[in-house]
């Protein structure tokens, strides 16, 4: 007679946990090396949209949602694209101001020029003719492709490092906390104190400097 085996039962209440295998938390900024290691590699490459959506991303320090809904108009004017451009944030419903760098403002010209867009055209349209523009699960999928091609994990990094980037080495050249709350259009100086995931020590350093 054959024996059989009855498999040992599950013991309770042990659910495997959602983020098991995942790195959670603030997904890091790009640091100024990495940010030069990837737009040199986009401009070897002659990627010309994605170029200048990476300079966009870091200059304009938006939310990708914001980000991927920008507009021909919205960052040109006349025939030229613009030194400073101000946006409605989707989630605030506050509008945000960004400066536009000269080598930003040259690679959003040669897109514009390649794609023969105009000026009430999403900036980035999607290459899939469901979306009108590009989705933020596409431009996710493009900024995963960014740091994967200069080594990084891919993981670690997503949108939020993109929008993180500047305002974090602003914050730490300067310490002006009220400047980089404006760049990203909070409301609350606390929530630009958590965005930025400044720590005690800096908290404390910037108190030394400080004589009343």
């Amino acid at each position: 007679m054959n024996a059989i085996t009855i498999p040992a039962p599950k013991p309770a209440g042990r659910t495997v946990p959602w983020n098991k295998g995942k790195l959670i938390g603030q997904k890091p900024p790009l640091k100024l090396k990495e940010i030069w290691a990837i737009r040199i590699r986009l401009q070897l490459d002659h990627r010309t949209r994605e170029l200048a959506l990476f300079n966009l991303a870091i200059d304009s320090k938006l939310r990708g949602c914001d980000l991927v809904g920008l507009r021909v108009h919205d960052v040109v004017q006349g025939s030229h694209a613009a030194a400073r451009a101000i946006v409605m944030q989707k989630k605030t419903q506050r509008p945000v101001q960004f400066e536009i760098t000269e080598q930003s403002r040259d690679a959003v010209a040669a897109w514009i020029t390649t794609a023969h867009l105009k000026p009430e055209q999403y900036l980035f349209p999607s290459r899939v003719t469901e979306s009108p523009h590009l989705s933020t699960r596409q431009y996710s999928r493009i900024v995963g492709s960014w740091v994967g091609s200069i080594g990084l994990d891919t993981a670690a990094y997503g949108t939020h490092s993109m929008r993180r980037t500047k305002p974090t080495l602003i914050y730490r050249r300067t310490r002006n906390l009220r400047a980089v709350q404006l760049l990203l259009g909070h409301s609350k100086l606390e929530s630009t104190v958590r965005y930025l995931g400044i720590e005690v020590d800096d908290a404390l350093e910037i108190a030394e400097q400080t004589e009343v």
